[in-house]
C-alpha cells in the first residue's frame, strides 16, 4: 500500500490535512485499518455556552460552572450532541475520500452511543476505522466507518458511532476506457 503521506492532497501536512485521497482500487486496503487524528481539540466553556445558545439546551451541568462543581464531574461537561456535531472537524485529517469524488454527503449514523462525559477543558480527537464500501449506482460509493472520539487521558471514549458517507464520483471523461 502506498505511504499515507503520498495519498494526501498536495500541500497538506500532519495536523492540517484536508483528506486522505485514495484510488478506488486501494480503498479496500483501508478496511479494518485504524486511523487516528493527530490534532486534539480543546473543549472550553465558550464553545459549550455557544452550543447551549444555539440549541436551547441550557442545563446547569453544561452552563453553570459553580453548580457543576458540586456534581461528580466537578465541572461543566459538553453536550453529547456538541461532541457529535464536532465530528466533521475532528475527522477532517483522517477522512478517506475516493479519488475523483466531486463531493460527499453525510448519509447518516448508526449505533450512536455517548459513553463518557467530556469535561470542560478536556481535549478530544477522532479515531476512525473503515468497515465497508458499497457501490451505489455507477457514480456513488457509500463508506461505513466505526468512529470514536477519544478524550486525552481517559480510558473510555466520549462516543462511538458508525458513520455513513456517500461520495458522488466525477463521471469518467469520454474516451477513457
Amino acid at each position: 500500500m502506498a505511504d499515507d503521506a503520498a495519498l494526501r492532497e498536495p500541500g497538506g501536512h500532519a495536523g492540517s490535512l484536508v483528506a486522505i485521497i485514495v484510488d478506488r482500487s486501494q480503498l479496500e486496503g483501508f478496511i479494518g485499518r485504524r486511523l487516528e487524528a493527530v490534532s486534539w481539540r480543546r473543549i472550553d466553556q465558550p464553545l459549550i455556552d455557544a452550543f447551549a445558545r444555539l440549541t436551547g439546551a441550557h442545563e446547569f451541568i453544561h452552563v453553570d460552572p459553580v453548580a457543576a462543581q458540586r456534581t461528580a464531574y466537578g465541572t461543566t461537561i459538553a453536550h453529547g450532541y456538541l461532541t457529535l456535531a464536532l465530528l466533521p472537524e475532528l475527522l477532517e485529517s483522517i477522512r478517506l475520500q475516493p479519488k475523483g469524488a466531486a463531493w460527499g454527503i453525510n448519509y447518516g449514523v448508526d449505533r450512536l452511543r455517548f459513553l463518557s462525559p467530556v469535561r470542560c477543558g478536556a481535549e478530544i480527537r477522532a479515531v476512525s476505522t473503515l468497515l465497508a464500501i458499497e457501490d451505489r449506482e455507477a457514480d456513488r460509493l457509500l463508506l461505513r466507518s466505526a468512529v470514536s472520539v477519544d478524550i486525552r487521558g481517559e480510558d473510555k471514549p466520549a462516543l462511538s458511532v458508525e458513520t455513513l458517507v456517500m461520495w458522488i464520483l466525477e463521471p469518467e471523461p469520454a474516451g477513457n476506457a
